[in-house]
């Protein structure tokens, strides 16, 4: 963070000299986010003049090892608090990029960058968020403009779950869901006339909305396989016996599923024919010997990657029952088909140990690294194959986020750039945003009497996601216009006049 600082501030210097060197009016520039701090606003949170509408939790970089390559974080945030919760995008110099903010009806979770047709989108699950851990919405596909491609519709009267939204490189969805039934619960200990949920996974055609495969645990799963003995049962608290949260497809070519379930422990590979299970992983009918390190417990994001390589992000955790590990852990697992063994590749556990109660996720990348999300806890990290730590965040003002990814990204929002202008004495100072570029390396400033006559009268450096731009002129009206490294114009702001 030390170098990152560095930079921005010799831009800064080095553009606000050269702006005077050339007679341009333009004095001083910078990041603006903890300049205009009211009475009322929290330390944890992020505010902006020109974008008063955004109040993002700040999200802290703890460690970034020298020569990171500059990527983007993926952040689905949780509203526990002040501010807002929401999809969240910023860089690995801590930079925030890009929020859209939940609404009162609609919260955004899970939410990654994935490609469809061969071209990268940014996808989510939007809707509400039942008590008892899973979602009421919708699946959404946006484009690298942020605006929709697709909304994804469950069938069959469900709707589409929080936990696991894949879209898959034949154009469909696949998609989590949970059904509500009434079910007699008195031989697990639970009320005669009882309710349970059951996990539903659906395959549903982006490009027309058909319905192409759908699979129920209750079909399938007995009850009895599951670890989660403490429950109501009733149909404000119901039974949540197989908590699915993970689909893919089998890495064998078969066209079977691999299906993730919380509460049993498990990996089902489910016929895609019959909906039949093909071989349980883990828990307590496993069809696989589970060496030493190999067994996880309250798992959420089993991954394939490949045919003999499985990531599973290890809860340990479930908050009613007894605690079954002592930490978290991110898990590499090589599985032998032929032996029906799996055995532990790799483990790696967050520098402050941390035991996570629900959510978190194991993003395998290029070369063997891993990035986490630790769940429930307000933390992400990323990791070299060998286990070298390489990047820290925290959440400061402690929500967790669903799951946490890193990757590659290049946004061109078709709204146009924000600006906000405040007297200053001896002229004023421009807020300039643009929520969602990434080719935004510096911003030229207009003003003028009148909103039809604005001339440039200066340039600055971006820095960070709202620049502050402290200008000799009047007005009283401004406009920013946003410019890449070569010095393309991208887009120009509408008129304001100061304040």
């Amino acid at each position: 963070m030390n170098e990152t600082w560095t930079r921005r501030q010799l831009l800064t210097k080095t553009g606000a000299a050269a702006a005077a060197a050339a007679g341009l009016g333009l004095v001083g520039c910078g990041t603006s986010n903890a300049k205009q701090r009211g009475p009322h606003r929290s330390k944890d949170l992020q505010y902006f003049v020109s974008r008063p509408d955004l109040t993002p939790p700040k999200v802290k970089l703890t460690h970034v090892e020298p020569g990171h390559p500059l990527q983007y974080l993926f952040l689905g945030l949780a509203n526990s608090g002040p501010g807002q919760g929401g999809a969240m995008i910023m860089d690995t110099t801590g930079e925030l990029v890009w929020f859209s903010p939940d609404t009162v009806n609609n919260s955004k979770m899970d939410f990654q960058r994935q490609l469809y047709q061969g071209k990268p989108v940014l996808t989510w699950f939007q809707g509400r968020v039942i008590s008892g851990g899973h979602g009421e919405g919708v699946g959404i596909i946006a484009d690298p403009s942020y605006q929709t491609l697709s909304t994804i519709h469950a069938h069959n009267g469900l709707k589409v779950d929080l936990h696991e939204f894949v879209v898959t490189p034949r154009g469909t969805a696949q998609v989590t869901a949970f059904r509500t039934v009434k079910y007699d619960l008195s031989p697990y200990g639970g009320p005669k006339d009882g309710v349970l949920l059951s996990g539903v996974a659906q395959e549903i055609d982006i490009a027309t909305g058909k319905l192409l495969f759908e699979w129920d645990s209750l079909d399938h799963v007995p009850i009895s396989e599951s670890y989660l003995t403490k429950f109501d049962g009733t149909k404000k608290k119901p039974y949540d016996y197989f908590h699915i949260n993970s689909i893919a497809d089998a890495p064998d070519g078969s066209g079977d599923l691999l299906i993730g379930a919380r509460n049993t422990w498990s990996v089902f590979k489910v016929s895609r024919k019959t909906g039949d299970i093909v071989w349980r992983l883990n828990g307590k009918l496993t069809d696989f010997t589970m060496a030493p390190g190999s067994e996880f417990y309250w798992q959420h994001d089993t991954r394939p990657h490949g045919p003999n390589v499985m990531t599973v992000f290890d809860d340990g955790w479930d908050a009613v029952m007894p605690k079954d590990e002592k930490v978290s852990r991110a898990l590499i697992l090589n599985i032998d088909y032929d032996r029906m063994l799996v055995t532990l590749h790799r483990q790696f556990m967050n520098p402050v140990p941390v035991l996570a109660r629900a959510m978190g996720n194991t993003q395998l990348l290029t070369g063997g690294g891993v990035f986490v999300g630790w769940g429930t806890n307000p933390y992400f990290s990323e990791f070299s194959a060998g286990g070298k730590l390489l990047l820290e965040g925290q959440l400061t003002k402690r929500d967790p986020t669903y799951r946490s990814f890193i990757g590659d990204w290049a946004g061109h929002p078709v709204d146009l750039p924000a600006v906000a202008a405040r007297h200053r004495p001896g002229g004023a100072t421009v807020y300039a945003t643009w929520n969602g570029a990434t080719e935004v390396a510096k911003w030229t400033v207009l003003a003028g009497r009148a909103k039809t006559k604005l001339t440039s009268i200066g340039s600055a450096p971006k820095s960070g996601f709202e620049t502050a731009i402290a200008v000799r002129a009047k007005g009283p009206y401004f406009a920013v216009e946003a410019r890449d490294a070569n010095g393309r114009s991208l887009s120009r702001s509408l008129p304001v006049k100061i304040v």
